[in-house]
């Protein structure tokens, strides 16, 4: 009997190996498909003869199909089981993502949108199958998972421009050129479709919405906020850098240094987060950091510059693992934790969605860059406030 219980637990080690790094693959193809588009919006604007309101809807229209399809990831993913669903994600990102750079500006946006229904479908399912499958390293895996994710982000913010440029494959080859990081993560997920087979039982439904729940609204509003901040600024920054004099591939540089800079907060967050029950000060702080980072922006001296974007680039890589932390430290069980995954990601989402656009739209009015710190900001200013109640040592 004990040797059989020690090759069981081996079988189990060796399946949670093959789930972390399928989960780290996955992690990073969760971001480069839309953090490469801000660098690359001047080329895709002027080839498309886009407005700015219709080149930030670019990154606006990922952000509504997470909005949508969050809300049926959870169920998506309880008919074909979690893993199985994932890898239907990743599928669908592959698909959106080839599609966009063959053609016109309809395609480009249909495209677009399949690219943010493969995401959000991993995005949404990821968080509860960590919960169910690792309970006791939920902080180490979500940190990892949020840095993979920042950490792809950056570098396809960094290297977009240059692969359209230097090497000379154009915007539409440089975006195709992260599709290659789907094959690692569909070969090293395929494993999971067989330890993790689709549910024999319906899971029980919650006793509770989340939707009527307001510490699950103050959750959602802080993951919303975080993310208006991270793609609205991943989308604008780029040409608010080149109005300030750097050229494209500097001013692409300086976004991936944001989130480069993001790195450490992204990885050290989740680890800080539980090991406390109040999350409330850490959040606050991180926004009080926003705020002084957005501030500093106004000043046009361009080393404060950076420095100011890399004092924002720490709070956003903590504040996104930190709201992805925050829906497990703040659900009872796993039925919970979807339910507020795909709440949160989906209100969260369509907020966020506003943001690109928004600001697009305005400076088509305006021509005034210092309304994006204004916007910004006023967002910071709303993350620590909802950053205070999200911390609150309650469950949904």
């Amino acid at each position: 009997m004990t040797f059989i219980r020690t090759i069981n637990s081996l079988k189990d080690k060796t399946s949670n190996h093959w789930l972390v790094l399928g989960i780290l693959l996955v992690s990073f193809n969760l971001r480069p498909s839309i953090t490469a588009v801000g660098p690359l919006i001047p080329f895709i604007r002027d080839e498309m003869s886009l407005s700015n309101g219709m080149a930030g809807f670019l990154t606006t229209l990922p952000l509504l199909s997470f909005a949508v399809f969050s809300l049926f990831s959870a169920a998506i993913g309880d008919y074909f089981g979690k893993a199985k669903a994932i890898f239907l994600g990743l599928l669908v990102l592959g698909i959106g993502s080839m599609l966009r750079v063959s053609g016109g500006p309809y395609v480009l946006f249909i495209g677009t949108a399949l690219t943010g229904i493969g995401i959000v479908i991993c995005n949404v399912l990821l968080i509860p199958l960590v919960k169910a499958r690792m309970p006791s390293k939920t902080g180490a895996v979500t940190g990892m998972y949020s840095t993979g994710m920042s950490l792809m982000a950056a570098i396809a913010t960094a290297f977009s421009v240059p692969l359209a440029i230097d090497l000379g494959w154009g915007w539409r080859g440089s975006l195709l050129f992260w599709t290659s990081l789907l094959f690692a993560a569909l070969i090293a997920w395929w494993p999971q479709l067989k330890l993790s087979p689709k549910p024999k039982v319906k899971p029980e439904k919650t006793g509770k919405s989340v939707w009527r729940s307001r510490l699950a609204w103050q959750v959602t509003m802080f993951m919303g906020i975080q993310s208006f901040l991270f793609f609205t600024l991943v989308t604008w920054l780029p040409d608010m850098m080149i109005e300030r004099g750097l050229s494209p591939v500097e001013a692409g540089l300086t976004a991936s240094l944001m989130q480069v800079v993001g790195l450490t907060g992204t990885f050290v967050a989740p680890f800080i987060a539980v090991k406390y029950q109040k999350q409330s000060i850490f959040n606050m702080s991180i926004g009080i950091l926003y705020i002084i980072g957005f501030t500093s922006l106004f000043i046009p001296v361009l080393w404060l510059n950076i420095f100011s974007i890399g004092l924002v680039g720490l709070g956003m890589g903590a504040s996104i693992s930190l709201a992805y932390t925050l829906i497990t430290l703040r659900t009872k069980g796993d039925n919970y934790t979807s339910a507020l995954s795909g709440m949160a990601q989906s209100a969260g989402y369509f907020l966020a969605a506003f943001g690109p656009m928004l600001f697009g739209i305005a400076f088509d009015i305006w021509q005034d860059w210092d309304l994006l710190i204004y916007l910004m900001i006023l967002a910071s200013c709303m993350f620590t406030y909802f950053g205070y109640f999200a911390g609150k040592n309650k469950t949904v």
